[in-house]
């Protein structure tokens, strides 16, 4: 890396600058793909530094050693480097999961939403900035994507085996929202947006805009969330 541009650990400074704007302003910015791939790129330029410096240096370990400020120069940007590309995506995936929550769990509708709406549904209860209108899916990496799926997945996987498995005990919609705790449980709703026929336990309805419905919470509150209903 040439010292008259960036120093090593600059490429990592600004991937975590990225992940303080994010939480500042409460959006989920794009995947920055060309910079991971600049800092991976000098991670493997660092480790062949690193190996090379120890190929040449002399085996007597003493504290003396010329060539072991140098070792430790490489082997401390090596390791935080790792530690802010671990950050920059630990911090994205925990955004991606409150996204997927505030939508009730339905990813093809987070995945098409725009990126303003999926933040003011994060902030529905305490606000926030919004976004430009671009679908939350074009800020993805093809990775989180799959992580999406695969959080969707193992979600899906634990309603219907781990508390379907006594059919005696009561049903845990583990999408339920636990911010506000269900009053009655049953709620008076107005369709907002023509949902089709929804199969309850009580039954068929056919969820036509404007019309109002008796229902139980529990039957529809993964549609409030999805903006379909909403609760009178």
């Amino acid at each position: 890396m040439s010292s008259t541009h960036l120093q090593y650990g600059d490429l990592a400074t600004q991937l975590l600058t990225e992940s303080r704007r994010s939480t500042a302003t409460d959006t989920l910015l794009k995947y920055n793909d060309v910079l991971v791939r600049s800092i991976l790129r000098e991670q493997r330029q660092l480790e062949d530094l690193l190996q090379t410096t120890l190929n040449t240096a002399d085996q007597d370990p003493a504290a003396n050693n010329p060539k072991m400020p140098t070792v430790l120069l490489y082997q401390t940007a090596i390791l935080r480097n790792k530690r802010c590309l671990l950050a920059y995506h630990h911090h994205r995936l925990e955004r991606l999961k409150d996204l997927y929550w505030s939508v009730g769990g339905a990813l093809p509708l987070l995945l098409s939403m725009p990126s303003a709406s999926a933040s003011q549904n994060v902030n529905a209860s305490g606000g926030g900035n919004g976004g430009p209108p671009v679908d939350v899916r074009s800020k993805l990496s093809p990775h989180e994507v799959d992580f999406l799926r695969s959080y969707a997945v193992s979600l899906l996987t634990l309603r219907t085996e781990a508390f379907a498995a006594d059919a005696q005990a009561e049903d845990v919609d583990l999408l339920a929202p636990i911010t506000r705790p269900p009053k009655d449980l049953h709620i008076l709703v107005r369709v907002v947006r023509d949902c089709g026929v929804v199969h309850t336990e009580q039954g068929a309805i056919d969820f036509r805009p404007g019309h109002r419905f008796l229902v139980r919470r529990s039957d529809v509150e993964h549609l409030i969330m999805q903006g379909f209903l909403e609760e009178i």
